[in-house]
């Protein structure tokens, strides 16, 4: 492999992870999957825009959870074709892109755009192209994200028909292609319909992608919410079949006053996991692309694998028909078969029914029989050049956070509350009294040099095993104490003076109200007797 060469030339031909995924794809993966019709069971080939494209984040629940309120409130600002309400409002597939004015690419435009990755969605035809657009706004946030918006997903059999299109199918296209999955559901509906199973369960083989939302929570109290929670994940656990637990961030994505506010620092808290769980995106989108492209090339050899059975068991003459639809029906045999000669997990094989569906219209007599050189050319790249795609990736990350230009998402609803009063944990815990003259121990002094004088100080300071006997009532791990003595003992010899003291008790506090400990003691911590010179390492 000329392009994956050695020394000197390996920047010239190797340029990045994308150029790499680009040139393995073409080289290696594609030639097998057209040889075997891969594209007309599972999905269309990868074009040169699926590689380059930003991280996609695409947003999927029922009518009124708060999609489109979802999109305003990380972008704080309104977009073209934005429609809010109570009932089903947004009827469309709706792509919002970064551009330098506000402007909206219909459907069958956007398609035929040899710049974006949207060209196979064409083959769902023009009822979907009809409720497909692209709305593009000069938008900070959109410079490192592409956001999709769904349409509201209604119950009863008849809204699915009457959609004209095969709405679970685009779902799956998109679900390929995108970074995140966001799955949203109403604190006040948490009924999942028949279409909303159908489109969670389109899902599937995607699982690492999707986070899901527990949006509009500030509606109920503080026991509703737990049993909302817990009914929540009751009716996931019928559609999500995995032992795991699944994840589930709770609050209000939106820019309204809370009408409970007993949970604003669960709702603070859950807000950050999820912004810094999308914030990571552009950073790991090589990573999300690699795997998926080892998730496809996987595929695409199970696929040959059973293209090539079939072709095998066909007769060369007569009987075709038959043979065919006998060969469907003990396609479960024919999985078992190369699952044992190939070793080959279940997991790897696509969904049977599926499959029999899509070999109902097909010519088995003109698959291809076996080519073992186009299944070796992908067991390579898997076992080698893979490899060395992966080792590019740290190498990557480390010049991207090195460059101050690198796509950093500080912009919208991500860096609202940054570097202010409101930002999280800011004035809480450890932080608390930063920004005060004061020595913010000093407000529960008194009591605290009460217990240290009860203890009977040696010559101003308390023992270790003095101090022990009275930090352990706490109930506190032996392993926190530790670190806490660890923090207060400021001077490091080995005792508490009454400053240290009041700092060790402050310390407790701090972690008995569920706030964390620093690694090192920050410097407003510091009593001030001793903040001349000292060493205020935490860890030893």
């Amino acid at each position: 492999m000329k392009w994956f060469g050695r020394g000197e030339k390996q920047p010239e031909v190797y340029d990045s992870v994308f150029s790499g995924l680009q040139k393995l794809y073409k080289t290696k993966i594609l030639p097998l999957e057209e040889t075997y019709n891969f594209h007309e069971f599972h999905s269309p080939a990868l074009t040169d825009p699926d590689f380059e494209a930003k991280p996609m984040i695409l947003l999927v629940g029922q009518y009124s959870t708060g999609k489109t309120t979802f999109i305003r409130y990380l972008l704080e600002q309104d977009f073209p074709g934005m429609r809010i309400g109570p009932e089903p409002t947004t009827d469309r597939f709706m792509v919002l892109m970064h551009d330098e004015s506000e402007n909206t690419i219909p459907g069958n435009a956007l398609v035929v755009d040899t710049t974006k990755q949207f060209k196979h969605l064409s083959k769902f035809g023009n009822a979907f192209l009809n409720k497909f657009q692209c709305s593009a706004l000069p938008n900070p946030v959109l410079k490192s994200l592409t956001m999709v918006d769904t349409p509201g997903i209604l119950s009863g059999e008849k809204h699915r028909v009457d959609r004209g299109y095969d709405f679970t199918g685009v779902l799956e296209w998109f679900a390929e292609r995108v970074d995140r999955i966001i799955l949203l559901f109403d604190a006040h509906k948490l009924d999942i319909s028949d279409e909303f199973r159908r489109s969670i369960e389109a899902l599937k083989g995607h699982d690492e992608k999707i986070r899901i939302v527990l949006n509009k929570a500030d509606r109920v109290n503080h026991q509703q919410l737990m049993r909302v929670y817990g009914a929540l994940m009751w009716s996931l656990g019928k559609i999500i079949n995995t032992p795991e637990v699944t994840r589930v961030y709770v609050g209000s994505f939106w820019d309204q006053p809370l009408h409970y506010d007993t949970n604003r620092r669960l709702f603070e808290a859950e807000h950050q996991d999820l912004f810094k769980d999308l914030q990571t995106l552009p950073r790991n989108t090589a990573l999300r692309k690699l795997n998926d492209l080892i998730k496809r090339a996987r595929l695409a050899k199970v696929h040959a694998y059973i293209i090539s059975s079939l072709k095998a068991q066909m007769p060369s003459m007569f009987g075709k028909d038959t043979k065919k639809k006998e060969l469907i029906k003990g396609l479960d045999q024919i999985y078992a078969q190369i699952q044992r000669d190939y070793q080959i997990s279940p997991g790897d094989f696509p969904d049977i029914n599926k499959m029999r569906e899509k070999l109902k219209d097909q010519d088995i007599s003109k698959f291809h029989g076996l080519k073992p050189r186009l299944l070796e050319a992908v067991d390579q790249m898997l076992a080698t050049e893979i490899t060395q795609l992966m080792a590019l990736i740290p190498k990557e990350d480390a010049l991207a956070e090195a460059d101050i230009n690198s796509p950093v998402i500080s912009a919208g609803a991500f860096g609202g509350a940054e570097n202010s009063p409101f930002d999280v944990g800011s004035g809480e815990g450890v932080d608390a009294g930063r920004d005060e003259q004061e020595w913010i121990v000093n407000k529960d002094k008194q009591a605290y040099d009460e217990s240290f004088y009860r203890l009977n100080p040696i010559d101003g300071k308390l023992t270790g095993a003095a101090a022990k006997q009275e930090m352990i009532k706490s109930k506190l791990p032996n392993s926190v104490l530790g670190k806490i003595w660890k923090l207060a003992d400021v001077d490091k010899d080995g005792m508490l003076d009454e400053d240290e003291w009041a700092l060790a008790n402050h310390l407790i506090k701090i972690r008995l109200d569920d706030n964390a400990l620093p690694s090192t003691l920050p410097a407003h911590l510091i009593p001030p007797s001793k903040r001349e010179g000292a060493v205020i390492d935490g860890d030893d």
